[in-house]
């Protein structure tokens, strides 16, 4: 395949240029999380979006999970995984891992390779300065060490993003009430969510592995490419939100409803998704919008 020309290639900056000037100042969240975490092309690829996001002056916050990580070392430890309706239960030892995985390795190696790659990272957690406090999740099934955010401190992050830098942030939480001061395991795209909501964001961008949200779950040419908050309940009764893309979605409202202009499901299996969701007109993926 031949190289695109150099006539091409400035067509694709001058179309980009309206939602670069668009967005220059503003917040976007982004949450990343699945395939494109394990795919070292695919992670790469991530990588350059965020970084050229923040260079074109762009706050980027990125917001990442770690569940292939943590499962590993689960393993290599001897501990046995459960999980309750599809959230891990976390007794101590396992929150010991979660926190040495999650906050450690999976943390400090994403804010080191976007600064090998020439960007401005901090690597954070949620106990960091009281980023996130939240209390032990109430349930009718004991999930032990995990939490709801009650409060978010985006002073620290307000600071970072002020000099340019990327704050790269893992879901561990520090804990309120029975558990003050331990640490709490906290779902990452409900904190990406409650992070944008907290600094006001333009977008929150959760990366998946599907193509967005689908008419029909069997066809992936189905793509609903944009949804309003008020379609959202209809589409769950007729089962097109369904399974895993429901609490997706509910993440989403959480944004929507404390003010974040659109959410963005897209698919992280695909290469720059990020940067083609949100400078093209076609978009990759679903925008949830407020109206």
């Amino acid at each position: 395949m031949n190289d695109i020309s150099n006539k091409e290639r400035a067509g694709v900056l001058i179309h980009a240029l309206p939602y670069i000037q668009d967005f220059q100042g503003k917040t976007i969240v982004v949450k990343y999380g699945g395939n494109a975490m394990l795919n070292e092309d695919l992670k790469k690829a991530v990588i350059e979006d965020i970084i050229l996001m923040s260079c074109v002056g762009i706050r980027t916050v990125l917001v990442h999970g770690g569940g292939p990580e943590i499962e590993a070392m689960l393993k290599k430890t001897g501990k046995e995984s459960r999980f309750i309706n599809g959230l891990r239960y976390t007794d101590q030892e396992t929150m010991d891992i979660v926190q040495m995985v999650l906050c450690g390795k999976v943390n400090k190696d994403i804010a080191a390779l976007i600064q090998r790659k020439g960007g401005r990272a901090v690597g954070l957690c949620g106990i960091d300065s009281g980023l996130l406090k939240a209390r032990r999740k109430k349930s009718e099934d004991d999930l032990g060490l995990v939490g709801e955010i009650e409060y978010i401190d985006v002073s620290l992050l307000n600071s970072v993003l002020k000099d340019g830098i990327i704050p790269v942030i893992s879901s561990v939480a520090y804990g309120l009430g029975e558990d003050d001061g331990k640490s709490l395991n906290v779902n990452a795209d409900t904190a990406a969510a409650n992070i944008a909501a907290a600094l006001n964001a333009e977008k929150l961008v959760l990366m998946t592995d599907v193509r967005g949200i689908l008419r029909d779950v069997q066809d992936e040419n189905s793509l609903i490419k944009t949804i309003a908050r008020h379609e959202i309940d209809g589409l769950k009764k007729q089962g097109v939100i369904t399974k895993g893309m429901i609490p997706k979605t509910d993440c989403c409202l959480i944004a929507l409803d404390s003010g974040v202009k659109k959410a963005h499901i897209i698919d992280g299996r695909l290469p720059h998704a990020i940067l083609i969701e949100l400078f093209t007109n076609e978009g990759i993926g679903t925008e949830i919008v407020r109206s």
